[in-house]
């Protein structure tokens, strides 16, 4: 499949590229200034997992995602939850390595699951950042320590079983069999008529003619490589977040991780999703462009909910929770009480108080299960 551009085609997409990128020069610019993007860049990560399983034809809401990260399910996650939490924890561990990390061999083979290339280390951005990505990780291991732990022994127990109604001349497993991933004896993940090794070397050869080019329509070339390659099976979703790193690394949006999957999902799908090229990159570059305006008009109500939240604890005691608060609120599409009294460590009861003090939205209008969120 040919990835070059030509003249004719650049003409025609012309226009949609110079509104993808003002925009995202207008997004990048007002983020990388405004006092609440912190906040914003990590609500943008809860927003682009959600619309990466929307854009894949399944339904995830922004709240269950944001009690899953909490380990505060009310419910039993599906398994869309679990990918969309996949998801979130891919976005934050791309933000915090170094921007070009994502697109590299090593990159690749680490958020591809690859536990083999995991022995180099990314290079990071942030070394505080990288601690609490890995006191996050610790705390999700101790919580499912014990089920993995049974899971382990029923596995264990089923391979002996296995073994012990093995034919004893049976013939040896040629060399191709034996060299599969020590972690998958029964090949149930390795396709050997799908060699995504090869599919992924394809696909990192059209970096460079992406460089060539403007950096949003780079990134859409490569988002369009990734649809007609599929490098991987299990991780089709990881496209839109590559196109995010390539915009990071050419330094087109370096302020946070852009939200791909956020504007993609605004699109029809017979445009993303079509035969003819140009429609479909014309439809990724609108994509970029929409994402950018929501970016936009989400800043301007945190921006203008801080302002609220300033003043009403503007008096207050130097020592008081509700800076704290404000910025927690700012992070999250919702809170709950429970939420703001383990991150504040206080008491629930505390937790209530400062909720009704800092004059934010109650969103579930019940008197059990509550949330408040900035809408």
């Amino acid at each position: 499949m040919r990835y070059e551009i030509d003249s004719p085609l650049l003409v025609s997409l012309l226009p949609t590229i110079v509104e993808a990128e003002d925009g995202l020069a207008r997004l990048d610019e007002r983020a990388a200034r405004a006092a609440i993007a912190e906040g914003f860049a990590e609500r943008r990560n809860f927003f682009d997992a959600v619309g990466a399983l929307w854009v894949a034809g399944e339904l995830v809401h922004v709240e269950d995602l944001v009690l899953h990260d909490a380990h505060m399910d009310t419910r039993t996650p599906s398994h869309e939850l679990t990918i969309a939490h996949s998801i979130l924890r891919a976005r934050r561990r791309i933000w915090t390595a170094a921007p070009d990390w994502a697109l590299s061999g090593s990159g690749l083979s680490i958020l591809g699951g690859d536990t083999q290339g995991e022995g180099a280390a990314p290079e990071t951005r942030s070394a505080k950042a990288l601690v609490e990505d890995d006191d996050a990780e610790h705390e999700a291991d101790a919580l499912l320590s014990a089920e993995l732990a049974e899971i382990d022994a029923i596995l264990e127990r089923s391979q002996r079983l296995l073994d012990s109604h093995g034919s004893p001349g049976a013939p040896e497993a040629p060399d191709r069999v034996r060299e599969k991933r020590s972690d998958d004896p029964l090949g149930l993940f390795d396709d050997e008529e799908w060699d995504e090794a090869a599919r992924l070397r394809a696909w990192r050869k059209t970096i460079s003619i992406a460089d060539s080019l403007p950096p949003a329509l780079g990134a859409a070339l490569l988002f369009d490589a990734w649809e007609r390659m599929e490098p991987l099976r299990r991780q089709h979703w990881l496209g839109g977040l590559l196109v995010a790193s390539y915009l990071r690394a050419r330094g087109k949006v370096t302020s946070h991780l852009f939200a791909f999957y956020a504007g993609l999902k605004t699109v029809r799908y017979e445009r993303r999703r079509s035969r003819d090229r140009l429609t479909r990159l014309q439809a990724f570059l609108e994509a970029m462009a929409e994402s950018a305006a929501a970016g936009l008009k989400e800043m301007d109500r945190l921006s203008l909910a801080r302002t609220q939240m300033e003043i009403r604890f503007r008096d207050r005691r130097s020592n008081s929770s509700l800076p704290q608060l404000a910025d927690f609120v700012l992070s999250r599409p919702m809170v709950s009480s429970a939420m703001v009294a383990r991150e504040l460590r206080i008491t629930s009861r505390g937790a209530l108080n400062l909720l009704n003090d800092i004059g934010i939205r109650e969103i579930t209008g019940r008197g059990r299960y509550r949330a408040w969120g900035i809408i």
